[in-house]
């Protein structure tokens, strides 16, 4: 049977797919590490009490990509270089959305509106990076490899939501509640674009890794496209709306190290 759950048991049994996986998953959260130390860096003076949670969100994504590639190391494999059109962090940056690397490789400081754009970035990109983790949890939480990474990241993704949610909240109330309801439907619209892209280019990798038919190839296309129709409908707004969170102040501590993988 063809679930979600297979699937990815599938990618996880195989070496080369494991190998494929581990590292785009590796790849972007190194670039979330980096471009949130960035922004931490350049945070405005106006906003410096928000260095600390940017600097914790950016040191949870670097122990992300590390965690990735540990896995791959236990497994005795090397990361593989990421093909460009799964590479969903810098398609999301090409097609205009976020702060550019250009922007945060400079020593420019950023400014408030660029804080504003940063959180509602985040707050979209965390939302389907929750619901992943969240996902792989519920069929993966107990896996003798995967069990221990999976609760992790799951969590701390869950702690990425609540933080952006806050502080977005926090704007709003200062008065900059119309800018980030603009930048957050721009922002949704745009993410679920190069979602489907980047899972159509992962797929068809996987498919060619794995020998997959071209009628199983089409299937799995064409529940992909029926997910963006689904997002493009209606989907999109659970990544538009803000709520105060259960979990205040998420960022407010020290990152969590990162397991050890024997």
């Amino acid at each position: 049977m063809l679930s979600a759950k297979n699937l990815f048991q599938e990618i996880l049994d195989d070496d080369e797919s494991f190998r494929l996986f581990c590292s785009i998953a590796a790849s972007g959260e190194s670039q979330g590490g980096w471009e949130n130390g960035r922004i931490a860096a350049l945070v405005p003076v106006s906003q410096r009490a928000l260095a600390p949670k940017i600097a914790r969100h950016g040191a949870d994504e670097d122990k992300h990509g590390r965690i990735f590639n540990a896995l791959l190391r236990k497994r005795g494999l090397e990361p593989v270089e990421v093909p460009h059109e799964t590479d969903y962090t810098m398609l999301l940056e090409k097609h205009g959305i976020g702060l550019a690397h250009e922007q945060l490789g400079g020593e420019e400081p950023l400014t408030e509106r660029d804080i504003i754009t940063y959180l509602s970035h985040s707050r979209v990109t965390e939302q389907r990076a929750a619901e992943q983790m969240q996902l792989l949890r519920k069929h993966f939480a107990d896996h003798p490899d995967l069990g221990r990474a999976v609760k992790m990241i799951s969590n701390d993704e869950d702690n990425h939501l609540a933080y952006c949610h806050e502080e977005l909240l926090r704007f709003a109330r200062a008065g900059h509640g119309r800018t980030i309801q603009h930048i957050l439907r721009e922002c949704a619209l745009a993410e679920i674009r190069v979602y489907r892209d980047v899972s159509l280019a992962v797929m068809e990798h996987m498919g060619r890794v794995l020998g997959w038919s071209r009628v199983r190839a089409a299937v799995l296309a064409a529940g992909i496209h029926a997910v963006y129709a689904y997002e493009r409908l209606v989907g999109w707004r659970r990544m538009v709306s803000l709520t105060l969170p259960e979990r205040l102040d998420a960022l407010g501590g020290p990152a969590v190290p990162a397991p050890e993988f024997a």
